[in-house]
């Protein structure tokens, strides 16, 4: 199951979109998505993962998550709570449309401009600034057409001139990201990002870039350099390295979680892609987070 947004239509006047977010353990999933992602904690707790980045959550946590940046939050569910409700937030999102080169070249948006550089990242906002943009955000929904966008613009401004920020993203995971000019194999990593925890059908898979799919495999090793399922599955360990380091949840767990169906088969892929076992690296990085 993927998680639920609740999101409102756009009107005419509007250019981002404001929701509620709601999830629970069951329906996280790790993935991305190309525009810019505000999101505020208003309930629930448990670990954020953004990029290589993993830390504890809690309500009035703050973060502001540039495109492509892979993400998810896990809740940790209260004991004898009958709602499967775990974990709300609000998030704002937009796309890169809103703020043409131009606007942000002008002297009066280099602070806008900055928060765009640093979502990049994506950066937790804390201290004086947590306080003023999460107001702000709790106050958009009620908002409509210029006073709307104004405020919004406040906010980012805000953002970019705080020398509070934290960083989540590690310069080397920067560095060593996802990326290329090829848009079939763009198309096909979303795919496979957004759907690691289904049964993958090479069929969907050619159709989904209309090719045939012995052509598929050879094109797609040619490009990536392995498999579409070497692929795969270096996705779903790369996931599972970063819940092995919650010591909370249970390696059975973390297999399922990340789209293995046994243990022994994610046992046999983990050491593949790491040279030791899920125990074993958990252990490393036992008491780091």
């Amino acid at each position: 199951m993927t998680a639920r947004y609740e999101q409102r239509n756009l009107k005419e006047d509007e250019s981002f979109s404001i929701g509620i977010f709601q999830d629970n353990l069951e329906k996280s999933t790790w993935h991305y998505h190309n525009n810019y992602e505000i999101s505020f904690i208003t309930e629930g707790s448990g670990k954020r993962i953004v990029a290589d980045s993993m830390e504890e959550f809690q309500p009035g946590d703050l973060v502001f998550i540039g495109g492509n940046i892979p993400h998810v939050w896990i809740a940790e569910k209260e004991q004898g709570v009958i709602s499967e409700r775990t974990l709300d937030m609000v998030y704002l999102q937009f796309s890169t449309n809103l703020l043409i080169p131009q606007m942000l070249a002008l002297p009066e948006f280099k602070n806008v401009k900055k928060a765009i550089e640093l979502a990049d990242r994506g950066i937790q906002i804390v201290g004086q600034t947590l306080n003023e943009v999460s107001a702000i955000m709790l106050q958009l929904p009620y908002l409509e057409g210029f006073e709307r966008m104004n405020q919004f613009l406040c906010m980012m401004d805000l953002i970019g001139r705080s020398a509070s920020n934290i960083p989540l993203a590690s310069e080397e995971y920067m560095r060593k990201r996802f990326t290329t000019g090829n848009r079939r194999i763009g198309l096909l990593h979303d795919y496979l990002m957004h759907h690691y925890r289904e049964e993958i059908n090479l069929e969907k898979l050619a159709s989904l870039v209309n090719m045939a799919e012995g052509s598929l495999c050879r094109f797609f090793k040619m490009n990536v350099g392995s498999s579409i399922f070497e692929y795969l599955n270096k996705i779903k360990v790369e996931f599972a390295c970063k819940l092995l380091m919650n010591p909370n949840i249970g390696i059975i767990d973390v297999c399922l979680d990340s789209g293995f169906n046994n243990l022994s088969h994610f046992n046999k892929q983990f050491r593949k892609h790491t040279g030791v076992t899920p125990s074993e690296y958990r252990k490393r990085f036992r008491g780091l987070v």
